[in-house]
């Protein structure tokens, strides 16, 4: 604080000249009775045992004696050296999210610096030939809700993201737009399943694609896919048309991915109890909007595969095994990403 260090008990002589500033280099030791101006930042000297603020302080100039206002306790108003760290001591953990606090945190300990893991990057590749971009679906033609929702749900992620391309149904430029891609992870949407224009798994195949995971037994979303490009390429996730099955293979499939990417730890797993019984699938597990409300979770309606009105009131997805649970059951919830953690910034530590 600005005012005095002080050495012993007073009242102190006051010592000539500037005083302390901040900034500058050691100071000569403070004898026992004496005081010397102080300013907020300036290095302690010695043998002093307090700083009085100057507003709790009174001089008096002609006899160059300096009085506290208040009783003057040991050590009031010194930052001592070591308080926040000492030599030696781990600051943040590997894997800590390099947030505005984390950078001036590592400026202040001294660091010109760090290594970190770049936020990964993310093409997404919209599917389908019947998609609208603008304007109330007809004819058969219905708009793409994929589109606008995955690239700010990425970002959410931490991803860096391109706008996302539609390329139809058209084998051949999806076969280009993966082999040109230089992107950390690739999404598609739609074109997942064995219709006649689902040209994902010919694509794949063709391009000699390590196909690792060919549909999981969870409902909404079960045609979702993880392939991986090439040796050391990209992996690619391929999210089923309907709005909220991509929903279930984003969070299952490509958030983890992210998260590996990224050097990031795994979500923590926690379970909540339903005020009510929840219907399964009868062999798959369900997933199913959900919102907080006080110690439990609540399902909500519009929760079919196509249905996006569920999941846009929702702070996350309840897992129901098959058969599906009793009223009071404790689920596992997985969390919507603005419904838990803040955003990735610019990286993560490795």
């Amino acid at each position: 604080m600005d005012g005095w260090a002080v050495a012993g008990p007073g009242p102190w002589t006051v010592k000539e000249g500037e005083g302390l500033l901040a900034g500058r280099g050691s100071t000569e030791p403070l004898p026992d009775g004496q005081a010397s101006r102080i300013a907020t930042g300036a290095r302690l000297p010695a043998d002093a045992t307090a700083v009085i603020r100057s507003e709790h302080a009174h001089c008096d100039e002609a006899k160059r004696l300096l009085y506290a206002g208040r009783e003057v306790v040991q050590g009031q108003d010194i930052r001592p050296r070591g308080q926040e760290c000492r030599s030696g001591d781990e600051l943040l953990p590997a894997g800590t999210v390099v947030t505005p606090p984390v950078l001036g945190l590592a400026a202040a300990a001294g660091y010109d610096a760090l290594v970190a893991v770049p936020r990964p990057r993310v093409d997404v590749f919209v599917l389908g030939d019947e998609l609208l971009t603008s304007g109330l679906p007809y004819d058969g033609l219905i708009r793409d809700a994929l589109g606008p929702m995955l690239a700010p749900w990425l970002r959410a992620l931490g991803a860096e993201v391109a706008e996302p391309r539609r390329l139809g149904d058209e084998a051949g430029a999806l076969r280009q737009a993966l082999v040109s891609s230089d992107a950390d992870l690739i999404l598609t949407t739609g074109g997942t399943a064995a219709g006649p224009v689902d040209h994902v798994h010919p694509v794949l195949a063709e391009i000699g694609a390590d196909l690792l995971v060919d549909g999981v037994a969870v409902r909404p979303g079960h045609p979702m896919l993880l392939a991986r490009l090439a040796e050391g390429g990209p992996c690619l996730v391929g999210l089923p048309g309907n709005p909220l099955a991509a929903v279930s293979g984003l969070l299952t499939l490509a958030e983890p991915l992210l998260r590996g990417i990224a050097g990031r730890p795994a979500q923590d797993r926690y379970r909540a109890p339903v005020p009510q019984e929840v219907h399964g699938h009868p062999h798959d597990t369900r997933l199913i909007p959900v919102v907080h409300r006080e110690d439990s979770v609540v399902p909500l309606h519009y929760n079919g595969p196509a249905m996006l009105r569920g999941i846009a009131a929702a702070d996350g997805l309840a897992v129901v095994p098959p058969g599906g649970v009793r009223s009071g059951t404790e689920v596992e919830i997985l969390d919507l990403p603005w419904a838990s953690a803040s955003p990735w910034t610019e990286g993560c530590f490795t």
